[in-house]
């Protein structure tokens, strides 16, 4: 099965790296996929998944969690300032905290609820135009902002630009964490992962190897 054909190429490059073999976490991207599918991986025991939408997150997983309850939903796709309060209330870590507005949507919530969701500071380490997340340069001054309003930034993550090599962007977001006293590291996808645990990653989201290409249809 691909899921156990991931779990085992992922323990592969963890233990190549010289890392702890639960140092890294497998993030199931079920964005678009076909419940069928993702109850496939959900038989199989995984329980950790990635959503890209609030909307469809909240479509496929409310008749799910009562069945699963052990499920942990991460957020990994741009989030609306309009939907922060369902994504808090859904998902136990968002991955997108990309902008002013949306911390403070955030850290309004977290102070109504009492607690808030893990927090991934998005970063555009390849300076993207098209691509949501904070520039490089700014990082440390919106990570600053972010504790200055008590939210719970545990880690940075980025997705590097499709046509260059991942591997000096994923060096470059592990040395603004660590400057930053920062140990999560969102990186890597399908086609990259080993790569990105190779520099440090605790969080990889693997969508298509796992489950299959997406139906956009």
């Amino acid at each position: 099965m691909p899921l156990n054909d991931i779990s085992e190429r992922l323990a592969a490059a963890t233990r190549a790296a010289g890392r702890p073999e639960d140092a890294v976490a497998l993030i199931a991207v079920s964005k678009v996929q076909p419940e069928e599918r993702v109850l496939g991986v959900l038989e199989q025991g995984h329980r950790l998944f990635g959503e890209n939408r609030v909307q469809e997150a909240q479509d496929r997983w409310s008749p799910l969690l009562p069945r699963y309850p052990d499920v942990a939903l991460h957020l990994i796709g741009p989030l609306q300032t309009n939907k922060a309060r369902a994504a808090v209330e859904m998902a136990a870590a968002i991955h997108s905290l990309d902008r002013p507005k949306l911390a403070t949507a955030l850290a309004r919530l977290a102070q109504e609820r009492g607690q808030s969701p893990d927090l991934f500071v998005q970063v555009n380490t390849g300076a993207e135009p098209q691509k949501a997340g904070v520039l490089p340069e700014d990082t440390d001054a919106f990570i600053g902002d972010c504790r200055g309003m008590d939210l719970p930034v545990v880690g940075l993550m980025c997705i590097p630009p499709a046509e260059e090599d991942p591997a000096p962007h994923f060096a470059m977001l592990a040395e603004i964490a660590a400057r930053n006293g920062l140990d999560g590291l969102s990186m890597g996808m399908s086609g990259d992962f080993e790569t990105a645990v190779a520099h440090g990653a605790t969080h990889v989201r693997v969508g298509s190897a796992i489950f299959g290409a997406r139906d956009h249809g």
